[in-house]
């Protein structure tokens, strides 16, 4: 059933861009960007609707909006004609020598994670943003409400309307939770998911922007081998969400291509759900596009990209509107939280030189630059550059990257300003360079296989110098490059994601056969838990209700602020024993995993071992130990 996870990620794209006139590599590569658009649209229309999300209704929904956009399609396309597409037709050989490298993109990416998660799909990462991710998938699974405000419970938040976070992710693998595969399973299966969709879609745009076979399938072989995008932000948060949506953006850029080519309503409506895919699952796209956005615009003004204004001022209008239509609602909410995002700090980790020499090597955040990648990325720039290839990319490139270098080196005004969307994060910015980075390489690739001597021309004959000599060199030059790499970096990024995929760190395998413990015994009821240990993963793992639902800790007037503080005081303190009463409190979990290890525990909870007047042990292995409120003063009457 697993396999059925990762083929969710396309089957929706598939059905919808189908209808949409979609065919080919932009097909295959967009249907992941299609298929979170669905979603995202989807969640909105049928919770404002009062629709049930389950399995049902996300597949009725995308029958409905493949039938809609099909027809509304298929009827502007009766009446308006296609500009001539200047993309020449590939043959058999050129499509299977993109799949080779579209699959050897993907086996490095699929590799480099299943080591890293320790070869075992139920690893659980142990950051700070995974639980949170976990609670939010079952409590969609199971209240069936698509809405964002109605996560605003797993957020220690219960009763505030206007709670927002991006749920696009969650509500995507909401229906597929315990039917296709249970919460450690699911989690991970979507990972491998992205990864395999990252690849395709850098195959997708390569073609689109009408780059040589050669330098195709060599952008999508090496897209996978940068430790920035995808594995840094997969280790660290986990940023799971927002790497779903970067991975994307190739694929989003792809379609774009079809404004400049298609006079109907293909490219308007499929650019317009892509864009709300990607800003359903993160709202901070909605900035990294318009970057895309402003740098092709200026191509277009400067005729870098050439197009028929007059005969594609109909798609190019539409899509903004389409696109307000689509995208606005999803992202109006996130004006809600936005204080508490753009005013989010981190320290600065380099210094100006040293994050412009980051960028320069496609090695942010790495004390190790990855050289041999870094290097040829480097030249198939400067390649790109003198001979005007994808110029608006390039430009997108350098404007990402100073946001990252001074992100992390500055902290002043204006770059907490421009970093703000991206909770002044460098590490999230140094994503964005991955894509520029493996195409760059591919056309280094590309330019090696055809600028080759002419007496070696003379030697293979004309018709080898065609195909056979470029495509050797450029395996050579590949394996080289993967050698010298050590394997295409497998090991390296391997190592980097086992940092917070070890179970001895939050999580540890005794917590989770305590929490199955408490799926039993504690049904219907809260249990008290540390805010810092990996019982905050006990509703997403077992369905269990924490009194805590996340490590940021319940706000400081709540029930559960007052018994994270004061719940060893039960048998002396009335407000205590009112927060239990309110919150219905019979069990306490103590684990020892904890997210912080340089972080003071829970004082209400840390000793409640010493009070055997008010709970006693009822379960207990070496990593966790539950305990039963008992009334003070009556030993055998259990609480409340």
């Amino acid at each position: 059933m697993g396999a059925l996870v990762i083929l969710a990620f396309w089957l929706p794209g598939l059905v919808v861009g189908f209808a949409l006139r979609l065919r080919g590599w932009l097909l295959a590569g967009a249907a992941p960007v299609l298929t979170f658009g669905t979603v995202a649209v989807g969640a909105l229309v049928l919770g404002k609707l009062g629709v049930e999300w389950t399995m049902l209704s996300v597949v009725l929904w995308t029958l409905v909006l493949a039938f809609v956009t099909g027809a509304i399609t298929w009827l502007v396309h009766r009446r308006v004609a296609d500009s001539p597409d200047e993309t020449p037709k590939r043959t058999l050989g050129e499509h299977l020598l993109i799949v080779g490298g579209v699959v050897l993109g993907m086996a490095v990416g699929a590799v480099t994670y299943w080591r890293g998660i320790g070869q075992r799909l139920d690893t659980i990462n142990q950051d700070w943003d995974a639980p949170f991710h976990g609670n939010a998938i079952r409590w969609i699974s199971e209240h069936h409400n698509s809405l964002p405000s109605s996560l605003a419970p797993t957020a220690n938040l219960p009763g505030k309307l206007d709670y927002f976070y991006p749920n696009t992710y969650h509500a995507f693998l909401a229906p597929m939770l315990d039917n296709f595969a249970a919460m450690p399973q699911l989690l991970n299966l979507a990972v491998f998911g992205v990864l395999l969709a990252w690849p395709i879609g850098i195959a997708a745009f390569a073609l689109s922007w009408r780059l040589p076979p050669l330098a195709v399938a060599a952008a999508a072989a090496v897209s996978t081998w940068f430790t920035a995008f995808p594995y840094d932000s997969l280790w660290r948060g986990p940023l799971w969400p927002f790497v779903a949506a970067v991975a994307l953006l190739p694929a989003a850029l792809a379609l774009v291509r079809k404004l400049f080519t298609d006079r109907g309503l293909t490219g308007p409506i499929a650019v317009s759900i892509a864009l709300a895919g990607m800003v359903g699952l993160h709202t901070s796209l909605a900035f990294i596009i318009l970057v895309y956005a402003v740098t092709l615009l200026l191509a277009m003004v400067f005729k870098f990209e050439p197009i028929d204004w007059k005969a594609q001022a109909l798609p190019l209008l539409t899509v903004v509107v389409i696109a307000i239509v689509a995208v606005v609602p999803v992202a109006l909410p996130a004006l809600a939280p936005v204080a508490g995002v753009t005013g989010a700090q981190w320290p600065e980790f380099a210094s100006p030189v040293e994050g412009f020499g980051q960028i320069l090597l496609f090695s942010p955040v790495n004390e190790y630059p990855q050289w041999f990648l870094g290097f040829a990325a480097f030249a198939g720039i400067v390649l790109m550059v003198r001979n005007r290839i994808l110029p608006w990319l390039v430009a997108s490139y350098a404007i990402l990257g100073m946001a990252y270098a001074a992100t992390a080196s500055l902290n002043n005004d204006f770059v907490n300003m421009i970093s703000g969307p991206f909770y002044n994060d460098a590490w999230r910015i140094a994503t964005l360079l991955s894509l520029a980075g493996s195409v760059a390489i591919g056309y280094l690739v590309w330019t090696l296989g055809e600028k080759l001597p002419a007496r070696v021309r003379e030697k293979v004959g004309p018709k080898r110098a065609a195909y056979v000599t470029p495509l050797t060199i450029a395996l050579v030059f590949l394996a080289v490059l993967g050698v010298v790499g050590k394997a295409a970096y497998i090991g390296r990024n391997s190592y980097r994601l086992a940092l917070n995929n070890r179970e001895d760190e939050t999580v540890r395998r005794g917590e989770r056969e305590a929490y199955q413990w408490l799926a039993q015994n504690a049904k219907g009821t809260v249990v008290m838990n540390d805010r810092l240990d990996g019982s905050v993963w006990m509703y997403a793992l077992a369905g269990v209700r924490p009194a805590e639902w996340q490590f940021y800790g319940a706000p400081d007037n709540s029930a559960a602020h007052e018994l994270t503080l004061h719940l060893n005081e039960l048998a002396t303190n009335a407000k205590v024993r009112k927060a239990v009463d309110t919150l219905g409190i019979r069990y306490v979990l103590y684990g020892k995993g904890l997210v912080r290890k340089d972080w003071p525990r829970s004082p209400g909870i840390d000793d409640l071992g010493n009070y055997p007047e008010i709970a006693r042990k009822v379960y207990e292995n070496p990593d966790a130990t539950v305990y039963e409120l008992i009334k003070p003063g009556d030993g055998n009457q259990r609480w409340p």
